[in-house]
């Protein structure tokens, strides 16, 4: 099983040796990188290349490893008893298998997502390390012994909201997703706007990377925002050149919404725009004269 990329993702070649090593060494790959950066969707790529069964297990702040696992129903259970229903007689009926326990058991070797790991409680990681080194795990109320057939390809993605132990690192084949740079995002703009005029295509993506440059912003304006940005671009026909103007009283970008996700970005900007339109030049803008780069 090899991953090579696919016509729908932009993946470097440090990306793809990346992948195809997880898959040679039947390790984790542990992918980190901005918000928006394709982690997650990188899984859900690899699968479709390799034409795998996709299983996803979206971690939150409550998630609890054993989920992963399976979970006990013990108080259907109980009202079962009390009604007297025979299906208490056989506590599988009140066994339900976690993601974990479908990757172990399907009939092909499945790609597991288990996305964002770092939102959940510490131990979460460390929970999981014998089951993710022997791929295997007991059932106590059943005695059974859940064991994988083959090892599915496991990613597991991570935003870097908390540090994971480093027992758990050890087993990761790790792999950090840098911000694109232009290239890379314009043949990734390609994929998804095919054909897009140049020159709004240039002055989008010189307009985003300033506002990513601006110092303090709070929250960078990521791939996938960007990606919205420009679909709103052509959704309202806004022409390039307003894209272009470097007017003090148009810094922040049209669309801006799509960009700057919250009051604090928004608010600098219009400090910015302000002490440009104080300083009086006609050249401000993000990164000219009189622009964000010369409010520091």
């Amino acid at each position: 099983m090899r991953f090579e990329g696919t016509k729908t993702y932009v993946a470097d070649a440090e990306l793809r040796a990346a992948v195809n090593a997880a898959i040679a060494l039947e390790r984790p790959l542990l992918v980190k990188g901005e918000p928006g950066t394709g982690k997650t969707e990188l899984a859900r790529e690899v699968a479709a290349a390799l034409g795998a069964p996709l299983i996803e297990w979206h971690v939150k702040s409550t998630t609890k490893a054993a989920q992963g696992l399976y979970e006990y129903d013990a108080v259907a259970r109980l009202r079962d008893s009390q009604l007297g229903d025979d299906r208490v007689k056989d506590v599988r009926n009140y066994i339900r298998p976690g993601k974990l326990w479908e990757a172990f058991t399907a009939p092909e070797r499945p790609v597991l997502l288990i996305d964002e790991i770092d939102k959940a409680d510490i131990e979460f990681p460390n929970d999981l390390l014998q089951e993710l080194d022997r791929m295997e795990f007991h059932v106590y109320e059943t005695g059974e012994t859940i064991k994988a057939a083959r090892r599915p390809v496991v990613f597991i993605t991570s935003n870097n909201e908390k540090e994971l132990p480093d027992a758990f690192l050890r087993r990761c084949f790790f792999h950090y997703i840098a911000f694109p740079d232009e290239a890379t995002m314009r043949a990734i703009v390609e994929v998804h706007f095919p054909g897009l005029k140049k020159r709004l295509l240039e002055e989008a993506l010189k307009l985003f990377y300033e506002v990513r440059a601006v110092p303090g912003v709070k929250k960078k304006p990521s791939t996938s925002e960007l990606l919205d940005w420009l679909k709103l671009l052509l959704v309202e026909d806004i022409d390039p050149a307003l894209l272009s103007e470097r007017d003090p009283r148009k810094l922040i970008p049209p669309l801006h919404g799509a960009l700057l996700k919250n009051e604090q970005d928004v608010m600098l900007f219009e400090k910015l725009a302000f002490m440009a339109r104080r300083a009086g030049g006609p050249n401000g803008g993000p990164g000219g004269p009189g622009g964000p780069g010369a409010a520091e």
